[in-house]
């Protein structure tokens, strides 16, 4: 059993991992692809120069204070491009890498040392949603939860389900239907909703942030 002490510490991490990026919340944009950019990155060191172009992590146009984790999240387009992961410049989850599938993409991340603990993919079509019920039971206290919708990601799921997602800091998992387009960055142990999350429903046009 974890002590209440332990509980607090890791609930704290994904806490302190979740506001390390809130300020560049704001800089997020969503293209048409409906592309997700946190553009949390290290900052280049002050006075070097070059005639290339910066390249941030990620391929992100944008960097911030050294220490925080740099992620770029792309939700599935229809049922043709599967979704895509980057986590400091490292792709972990694909389609070039064959660890994505149709309905929910998941990757979990070390809240304290931004490593990739796992990935996993739950078909929400022609699936049961009990693998997934189960997954999200099992996830620590600590952990960053990233999600990212393929094709129909909403069909199988069930109360149970949604719940377990909401408590994980999302606030649109009850609306999300057939084949919307749903990006989700949440953690486990947090008791406030994430600002990273963004939803396009299916037929509705595309939302813009800047």
């Amino acid at each position: 059993m974890i002590r209440a002490t332990g509980i607090i510490k890791l609930t704290v991490l994904v806490i302190a991992f979740l506001l390390a990026v809130f300020l560049a919340f704001q800089l997020f944009e969503i293209n048409t692809d409906f592309k997700l950019a946190n553009v949390i990155s290290r900052s280049v060191p002050a006075g070097v120069l070059s005639t290339k172009p910066v390249r941030y992590k990620c391929g992100l146009s944008k960097a911030c204070s050294a220490g925080h984790f740099a992620f770029k999240m792309a939700s599935g387009a229809a049922s043709v491009v599967g979704p895509r992961i980057c986590l400091e410049d490292k792709v972990v989850m694909s389609g070039v890498k064959n660890n994505v599938g149709r309905g929910i993409n998941i990757a979990l991340v070390n809240g304290r040392t931004g490593e990739v603990v796992k990935t996993e993919y739950f078909d929400m079509w022609a699936g049961d949603v009990a693998p997934l019920i189960k997954f999200l039971n099992e996830i620590e206290d600590g952990t960053v939860v990233m999600m990212a919708s393929f094709d129909d990601s909403a069909t199988k799921l069930n109360d149970e389900a949604r719940k377990l997602i909401a408590d994980l800091g999302s606030s649109a998992i009850n609306n999300l239907g057939f084949r919307d387009n749903w990006i989700f960055v949440g953690g486990k142990g947090i008791k406030t909703k994430s600002p990273f999350e963004q939803i396009k429903p299916q037929g509705k046009p595309q939302r813009m942030l800047k």
